[in-house]
């Protein structure tokens, strides 16, 4: 009787078998775009991503091969969405509300 053989499919991949989405300065959103992926159900992982000279360059999202499409939608999405409620909430903070429009003339 043949055994399953574990990481079969899309199950636990090797690190060289994955391919980095983006990187990012920041380790908050770097964990914010990590977790944003795994609730799409995207295996990802973060990694430092050094240069040749060894100098960090930043965090790498990476996830495997199969998913990266995916992994490119998913993040543009959520930063189009992002930046659709900066650009609400910084035009609602621009706007120069006139206090006398407001009280009633009666």
């Amino acid at each position: 009787m043949e055994q399953p053989t574990p990481n079969k499919g899309k199950g636990q991949t090797k690190l060289k078998d994955l391919a980095v989405v983006t990187l990012l300065s920041d380790m908050v959103r770097a964990k914010e775009y990590e977790t944003l992926l795994k609730l799409n159900d995207i295996p990802a992982v973060i990694k430092e991503h050094v240069d040749a000279r060894g100098e960090s360059q930043g965090m790498a999202i990476m996830v495997p091969e199969d998913y990266l499409d995916e992994a490119h939608v998913v993040i543009e999405s959520q930063d189009a969405y992002d930046d659709f409620y900066d650009y609400a909430f910084e035009e609602e903070d621009d706007a120069d509300f006139d206090a006398d429009f407001l009280d009633d003339e009666y």
